[in-house]
């Protein structure tokens, strides 16, 4: 009303006769009405505001745009004007030219809040969906129950990838009114990004009847059926979204998926070959190929894609693990022991890991390593395989020592065994064979009948165990012809009553004791050997070979003659602190605190056990434990020639 009070009499008659010729729909009486009113009064923004809208009415946006351009030069500060010009635009598809016209409205007048759906559904179609929210929930907030922002809200969320937010939206205007809904393709696809696939099938079931031809809801409702286990229908729902298009090659892998779960194994992994010659970067395609290949025992393309898939990602524990398993299978242990190493860095703690790289180490006859890490698994969980497979890494690293002559050391790993399975034939069998090879021979003959006894269908005992006694009867008979029979007891003591030969071995001990004496050590050698051919058990005169060799600086031939000792006399108290001597005088300090403290074990009270632990802790530089050994030496020392010196040392520790 305000804008007419300028216009002439005569104008504004024409203006009327415009109006009224529009209401009739005689379109072009009103543009001639319009176009001679301007002709005399071409200043009044009225005019040009009717023309432009009566254009854009018709589709004739381009005079409809020329029109509103004058009327905005006439009058440029009415909002309007600028909202009418964003509506042409928004028609035309130019969202930016849109944007920029609804923006200067909301500047010219911010108060009309209305605007603000505008400006949101230009910034929607921009594809500025960050923006777009903000500017409809500021729309909201003034009309909140406005049910086309809401939906716009909704799917700007699903274009973000919020579909959480965007099933809120959805689902309070579906509840409100599920006849008005018309976003049932966004509604279902969003609910099955948040994981509800009963509903998102539900919904999408409805929107397919609406539009066949949706492929997005085909896809999804794919993807439902194919998580809710219903695999024949997902299968028909991609067998129509590949039917209307073809090269849809972003959903193979789910495609290949599902076809890999209905053990369709080589049409899942043609389609895997598809998608990875479109995405060839997507290590997915790569880990399910591979897994499909295990399942069909083709190791070898199976570790292929493995080992692509770690070119792209080269910190993927799941697929060393993967790569790890089908290298093993293969019994390629070397290779299967890399991938184990390489995982226990990142997981040092992972049991399965150790116990498989522990098989590996097994396998590879690399007993010792295979022991620690059985034994650590162990420390950790009880495991009935794992025990089993400790038990055949001992006996194996026993025949290992066995085969080299060793003797002593497979004693430790039989016997070691043996206290873990006191019934293994196999264990008693390789202790057999070592105190043969000690030629502690009435032990050995007794670990074979052990043996016999728990496996007596085992003919490899009993034949070697009959080989054995004939050796023994041939070497008594031709070395000792004139000599009686003898027994030991179960401490390798003597036992029969026979005065010559009990005679004889005290003679050859105590003429090995007067060369000793004299230092005469080669003869005390002989003489000591002779005892030990007719008592190979007696553990002092097998400690006596020890100390000479130990004084003739032969460590090796010293420690050999301990060990026998106490095998002998497994808690032979004095054969034990003297191996731990060699051990030490060979800077082996771990070895040597092993022995020392098997002495303690079996003689709490034995003094210099614990001043030998005490040098020791000081080689270690550890003085909390030297100081604890060197006070619990003096506790038990009644040996006065060392507690000076001893003291000495505990008061330059504590200082």
């Amino acid at each position: 009303m305000s804008a007419q009070a300028y216009m002439s009499a005569e104008v504004n008659a024409l203006y009327q006769q415009a109006c009224s010729a529009e209401y009739q729909n005689n379109i072009p009486d009103a543009i001639e009405k319009l176009k001679q009113a301007i002709s005399m009064e071409g200043n009044d923004s009225l005019l040009y505001t009717k023309l432009a809208g009566i254009y854009s009415d018709i589709g004739d946006y381009d005079k409809a745009l020329e029109a509103y351009q004058k009327a905005i030069e006439l009058k440029p500060d009415d909002a309007f004007i600028y909202i009418s010009v964003g509506s042409i635009y928004e028609t035309q598809g130019k969202f930016n030219e849109a944007f920029q016209a609804y923006s200067k409205a909301m500047e010219i007048f911010p108060e009309y809040k209305y605007n603000y759906l505008n400006i949101a559904n230009a910034q929607y179609q921009m594809r500025d969906y960050k923006n777009a929210v903000i500017t409809y929930g500021r729309f909201l907030e003034v009309y909140p129950q406005h049910w086309d922002a809401r939906e716009n809200l909704a799917a700007a969320y699903l274009a973000l990838n919020m579909p959480e937010k965007a099933v809120k939206e959805y689902t309070t205007l579906y509840n409100k009114n599920s006849s008005k809904f018309k976003n049932l393709a966004n509604y279902g696809i969003a609910l099955v990004k948040v994981g509800e696939y009963a509903k998102g099938a539900e919904i999408l079931e409805k929107a397919i009847e609406n539009d066949s031809e949706n492929t997005s809801c085909h896809v999804s409702l794919a993807l439902a059926y194919q998580e809710l286990g219903n695999n024949d229908l997902a299968l028909e729902q991609y067998n129509i979204v590949f039917k209307q298009l073809p090269n849809l090659h972003s959903i193979r892998l789910d495609y290949a998926n599902l076809l890999a779960d209905m053990k369709k194994n080589p049409e899942a992994l043609e389609q895997y070959k598809i998608y990875i010659a479109n995405y060839p970067n997507d290590i997915r395609a790569y880990k399910n190929s591979a897994i499909v290949y295990k399942r069909m025992n083709n190791l070898d393309l199976a570790i292929e894609n493995y080992e692509k898939t770690l070119t792209i990602k080269p910190d993927d524990l799941d697929v060393k693990k993967d790569l790890a398993s089908c290298y093993h299978q293969k019994k390629n242990y070397i290779q299967a022991l890399k991938y184990y190493d390489e995982i226990l860095k990142v997981e040092p703690d992972d049991i399965d890991t150790k116990t498989n790289k522990a098989i590996a180490l097994h396998a590879l006859d690399r007993f010792e390593d295979a022991i620690i890490l059985y034994e650590e698994v162990l420390a950790v969980k009880d495991n009935p395989t794992v025990e089993t497979n400790l038990i055949k890494a001992i006996i194996s690293e026993g025949f290992v020592y066995l085969n080299a002559n060793n003797y002593s050391k497979s004693v430790e790993y039989f016997q070691k065994a043996i206290t873990k399975d006191s019934a293994n034939d196999y264990a008693y069998y390789g202790l057999a064979k070592a105190y043969r090879g000690l030629e502690i021979n009435e032990k050995a003959g007794e670990m074979y009948e052990k043996a016999i006894a728990l496996n007596p269908e085992k003919t490899l005992y009993s034949n070697e165990y009959g080989e054995f006694i004939a050796a023994l009867y041939n070497q008594n008979t031709e070395v000792a012809d004139d000599l009686p029979e003898i027994s030991l007891s179960d401490d390798g003591q003597l036992v029969n009553n026979n005065p010559d030969l009990l005679k004889k071995n005290k003679d050859l001990i105590l003429l090995g004791d007067e060369n000793y004496r004299k230092k005469d050590y080669e003869e005390a050698l002989k003489n000591y050997q002779s005892a030990l051919d007719i008592n190979p058990s007696d553990e002092v005169t097998l400690l006596k070979m020890g100390n000479i060799y130990k004084l003739k600086n032969d460590n090796k031939n010293a420690a050999e003659f301990y060990k026998r000792s106490i095998v002998v006399k497994p808690d032979y108290t004095d054969g034990w602190f003297n191996l731990g001597l060699v051990y030490a005088n060979e800077n082996n300090i771990t070895e040597a605190k092993n022995s020392f403290n098997r002495v303690i074990e079996a003689d709490p009270q034995y003094a210099y056990a614990y001043y030998a632990l005490a040098i020791a802790a000081e080689t270690e530089k550890n003085k909390t434990e030297a100081l604890k050994n060197y006070k619990l030496f003096l506790q038990y020392n009644k040996d006065l020639a060392n507690v000076s010196q001893v003291q000495d040392r505990i008061k330059s520790l504590e200082k």
